[in-house]
């Protein structure tokens, strides 16, 4: 039995060309053998729902760089509702998903990028909180649509870093008021210590439930960058997506698959060929 998680951009959906459209029917034979694939991804939740809508996905999806994990009504998940041994820390139900969250709020995240910027007396610090629609439009080359989903955020906040100060710098200042800083392609990422693409991956596996027992489930991860190292490193079958500007040096030298093409035709290629479709 396989679990298939995958970051998203570069990997199986581009908004700025129609390739994404490739990886449908593979979403199908997906759905249709019940193989869960889920997101990891940096994106905040209005858009994995958008992308959900678009590709037709129907699985958890880990957003945030880990922040949290949102479960649709599944029958192939088990959903702790009742806290075990007085804890209080199982998910959270809403309308259409149980949400089980790892790291801070937005509110949080925000106060704390402030505290940092405020120890490190550093100007002009800016988050996407402080960024207009048409600022994040043009930075990212986002939809006017697009830059509002992903201004939608929920648990950590994106920001420039500056150019006086470096990621190590910001990421232990961060740890010292519960914080950390993850570094980004265009942007850094502040949110809580305790967001993890592995936790809650792993928060995940112990919750499937499918027909054969949890010690035959094999976990597929698929990414192109170097943000997906950490996911990669914890799969029974990591696989590089080839980037159209090349293979990220960060993935190279581990042993790992690599996909022979870029961006959605890969992703569709190494899909086909692991779960055997």
């Amino acid at each position: 039995m396989f679990i298939v998680f995958t970051d998203v951009d570069h990997s199986f959906f581009n908004l700025d060309d129609d390739a994404y459209k490739l990886a449908i029917p593979v979403i199908e034979q997906l759905k249709n053998q019940g193989i869960p694939l889920i997101p990891v991804t940096n994106k905040t939740r209005a858009e994995v729902e958008y992308l959900r809508e678009t590709l037709g996905l129907n699985n958890p999806f880990i957003v945030e760089n880990g922040s949290a994990v949102f479960v649709p009504n599944s029958d192939l998940f088990k959903i702790r509702l009742a806290g075990r041994d007085g804890q209080t820390e199982d998910p959270i139900p809403e309308s259409d998903y149980y949400v089980k969250t790892f790291g801070c709020t937005y509110i949080e995240a925000r106060a704390g990028l402030k505290i940092v910027q405020s120890t490190l007396r550093i100007n002009n610090l800016k988050g996407f909180g402080d960024f207009e629609d048409t600022e994040i439009q043009s930075s990212t080359g986002l939809s006017k649509k697009a830059a509002r989903r992903a201004k939608t955020r929920e648990f950590s906040e994106p920001f420039i870093p500056p150019k006086d100060v470096s990621i190590l710098e910001l990421g232990n200042a961060a740890a010292e008021f519960g914080f950390k800083v993850l570094s980004g392609d265009r942007f850094a990422y502040f949110l809580g210590s305790n967001a993890s693409p592995i936790k809650a991956m792993q928060w995940l596996i112990d919750n499937y439930q499918p027909e054969n027992n949890a010690d035959n489930i094999t976990t597929i991860g698929l990414g192109s960058s170097s943000r997906n190292l950490e996911m990669l490193e914890n799969v029974d079958i990591p696989i590089i997506i080839d980037h159209k500007m090349g293979t990220n040096v960060d993935l190279l030298g581990k042993g790992w698959q690599k996909t022979d093409s870029p961006g959605v035709q890969g992703w569709v290629e190494a899909v086909t060929r692991t779960c055997n479709l």
